[in-house]
């Protein structure tokens, strides 16, 4: 298993990115979540199999049809944070 935190910038709140993330994820079988940063990204922890979750991270620079995504920062997510939760959530 392998977990990635991605902050993704552009217009990405407002526009169903974190919905449509969760429906991505539930087709890949990624678990984490996906929550709005108070400075207009979008942090995103993606969790599973590692040929899933590279598919997952590159979808995230298409996003929601109304999204335009500028960048999108991967990282291999911090120990504390590879504990994800059983799915995928949004806040």
């Amino acid at each position: 298993m392998v977990c990635k935190r991605c902050i993704v910038a552009g217009r990405v709140q407002g526009v169903f990115y974190r919905a449509t993330c969760a429906q991505r994820a539930a087709e890949l079988g990624v678990q984490g979540y996906a929550r709005n940063l108070p400075d207009g990204r979008v942090e995103v922890l993606a969790c599973g199999n590692e040929a899933a979750v590279s598919v997952f991270v590159e979808w995230l620079w298409t996003g929601s049809s109304a999204s335009k995504v500028a960048s999108v920062e991967v990282a291999d997510a911090p120990q504390h944070m590879q504990r994800p939760p059983t799915g995928f959530r949004t806040a």
